[in-house]
């Protein structure tokens, strides 16, 4: 199980070295404010998005192994302490207003609570787990990574003949991998650790643009204090008793607050996080033509789109497209050229960076089949008491007038406020085009999570995260308008009524994500780490194995072979419907018939020819059965000639390896 103090060293590398690293290379190109806070951010994407690529060119010679890693490390803290040295810049030194030392410990304690989600909880001879891990079984890419180095294998799939590698936006996973090199933590651990980092990172950002904004030093603790609200559906069913809201308004399916978000998809929130970043240096890149600056530009805009191909991609690249025309009226005629040249040039070099990544995705889709990825259909936001025809023409203003106002209470109508006030008043010129990059960035961001809906799984991935940034903008904006001269009173009372109300959903999910959730798998999941520790006996570090896909779904909200995901440190040849759902680039008849077959084989219900196609298509070199699978008793291995026994414990586990 992940220890938590494995996890707080990962979390203390990490705020420390891309701090450091951050401080470095923004302390010249930003006001001080800005630039302290944004150093995690800015540090993590940088040295992310440049390492990626380097440990994929060295890996044959050297590899993506612990001394890589912290010799790499070395060399960064050198460079950054030589950069450092030379003195803070006159501007910033003049600059009064900044982020006092204790909201930085606010912003860390409440990142806390999306990193105690991730945590085991133990409670007497049972493993209670938070419902957020569902989201997290990702940890099994850290794994692959900081096992088998780069580039990444598919950990869920494999089959003969089908690429090996993964198509994902993985860069957040692979600094996690690289947390778990440097320490030799695992991947639950390092993920653990990063989930932290990225709340905080995200939480120190938006101080730092409050304080900028405001100059005041009080818009930080602030930002912490509109961070934790959540939203007000734990209210309204308390309002409703025993009334059923369900046919009236469509039960939430992910789209949440800042803490909601920071715990189930710290991927997202990380590209969230470098799309507001990279809206900044763009505004800055206006009135201030550089080098560095693009540079830097151009690094943050990959790691946004290699964390996630919705934020960072999608939703991004829309942004720009509508904060660019407005960027440049705002900037001076003898400069415009300069700074159209430079973005044009600046998103040529993202496209060549972020090459590899836009292809795997393309030819992932491309395997998967199916029709657009993207389609136009407004966000379901009304329940089936409505005549569909009725609820669907409906849906478009409520998604406005009740979805916004339920899951951001604090901020949707404060935020916006604050945001058009800020616009109209009379601010220096540079805050002026920042705010107006932010606003096109929250702007799009929420007509993108209204009005579009990905295909691509079960989900509407990129209107459940588009809005992220947005959440991130409406956040910094109402802190600052709280010292706004006009408004003030209208933007502080809204901001605080939604924050009380919301107040109860907060409780219940920092307590669950402290508490966990009592299921019937908890004790059995206690055993699995000592049954993953014999798997890995018998199968090398570039095996296959095979579990049944179904162990433990109760124990996740949701059927997910998270025990495997967690503890196998082992790549899967079909990790489930679930996993595959995200990794598995098949169409979806293909999938689904997969998912047949090796559900069936573990149900006692597999042929010979289902045994043979676990070992000679899908490359299952190890199997596993336990007393909790239907093919305990009724076992397809133990007769089948591709496979041999390799280790009967006590009636708690069967290994089979493949016959050679």
């Amino acid at each position: 199980m992940a220890s938590p103090w494995n996890a707080a060293l990962c979390a203390l590398l990490a705020a420390a070295f891309w701090t450091v690293l951050g401080t470095a290379l923004g302390r010249r190109l930003l006001p001080r404010a800005l630039a302290r806070g944004a150093a995690p951010v800015i540090g993590w994407a940088a040295h992310s998005a440049v390492m990626l690529p380097i440990y994929a060119w060295i890996g044959p010679w050297i590899g993506f192994s612990p001394i890589a890693v912290l010799s790499a490390g070395a060399l960064c803290v050198l460079a950054s302490g030589l950069a450092l040295s030379a003195g803070a810049p006159q501007s910033q030194a003049e600059d009064a207003a900044d982020i006092p030392a204790w909201a930085f410990a606010a912003a860390a304690v409440l990142a806390l609570a999306p990193a105690a989600a991730i945590l085991p909880k133990f409670s007497g001879a049972a493993v209670q787990l938070a419902d957020p891990i569902f989201d997290h079984s990702k940890i099994a890419i850290v794994d692959a990574m900081a096992r088998l180095g780069l580039l990444p294998v598919n950990p869920v799939f494999g089959e003969l003949g089908a690429p090996g590698h993964l198509a994902y936006y993985y860069l957040w996973h692979f600094s996690a991998a690289e947390l778990a090199l440097a320490l030799g933590a695992s991947g639950w651990e390092a993920d653990i650790g990063l989930t932290w980092f990225t709340a905080f990172a995200s939480l120190s950002l938006m101080m730092g643009l409050a304080v900028w904004l405001s100059k005041r030093a009080a818009a930080a603790i602030w930002v912490v204090v509109l961070a934790a609200a959540a939203s007000l559906w734990v209210t309204l069913d308390w309002i409703a008793g025993a009334r059923d809201l369900t046919p009236w308004l469509w039960p939430p399916v992910g789209m949440a607050g800042w803490l909601f978000q920071a715990t189930w998809v710290p991927q997202h929130l990380m590209a969230a996080s470098c799309a507001v970043m990279a809206m900044l240096l763009v505004s800055r890149f206006a009135q201030r033509q550089s080098l560095a600056l693009l540079l830097l530009l151009v690094l943050v805009v990959v790691a946004g789109f290699e964390s996630s191909t919705f934020v960072g991609g999608v939703m991004f690249a829309m942004a720009v497209l509508i904060a660019a025309p407005i960027l440049l009226a705002g900037t001076e005629l003898a400069q415009r050229r300069r700074f159209a040249l430079g973005l044009a040039a600046a998103a040529v070099l993202a496209i060549c960076l972020a090459a590899p990544f836009v292809l795997d995705q393309l030819a992932a889709l491309r395997a998967r089949g199916g029709g657009n990825a993207i389609v136009v259909e407004p966000y379901t936001v009304l329940g089936e008491a409505f005549p569909y025809t009725l609820r669907r023409l409906l849906d478009i203003p409520a998604y406005w007038l009740i979805l916004l106002p339920i899951e951001l209470p604090a901020t949707s109508i404060a935020g916006a406020l604050a945001l058009a006030v800020a616009l109209r008043s009379a601010m220096p010129h540079p805050e002026r085009l920042a705010l107006a990059a932010l606003a096109s960035l929250t702007g799009t961001g929420l007509l993108v999570s209204w009005l579009l809906v990905s295909t691509l799984g079960e989900n509407n991935d990129l209107g459940l995260r588009a809005i992220i940034p947005a959440e991130m903008v409406l956040i910094v904006a109402a802190a600052a308008g709280f010292f706004h001269a006009r408004c003030r009173a209208a933007i502080v009372a809204t901001a605080l009524a939604g924050l009380v109300l919301s107040l109860p959903d907060t409780a219940t999910t920092v307590h669950d994500a402290i508490a966990g959730r009592p299921r019937p798998g908890s004790k059995i999941l206690t055993q699995t780490p000592e049954l993953w520790d014999a798997v890995r006996r018998y199968a090398p570090p570039g095996a296959r194995v095979a579990n049944n896909p179904l162990f433990l779904r109760d124990v996740t909200p949701w059927p997910v072979n998270i025990s495997w995901a967690l503890l196998a440190n082992r790549s899967s040849c079909f990790a489930g419907r679930e996993m595959a759902l995200a990794f598995a680039p098949l169409p979806p008849p293909r999938r689904k018939a997969i998912d047949a077959q090796f559900t069936r084989v573990f149900a006692g219900e597999g042929t010979a020819a289902d045994v043979n196609d676990m070992a000679k298509q899908y490359g299952c070199e190890v199997v596993v059965v336990v007393p909790q699978d239907k093919a305990w008793t009724h076992d397809p291995f133990a007769a089948s000639p591709d496979y041999r026994s390799a280790e009967n414990r006590d009636g708690r586990w069967r290994i089979y390896v493949r016959a050679k």
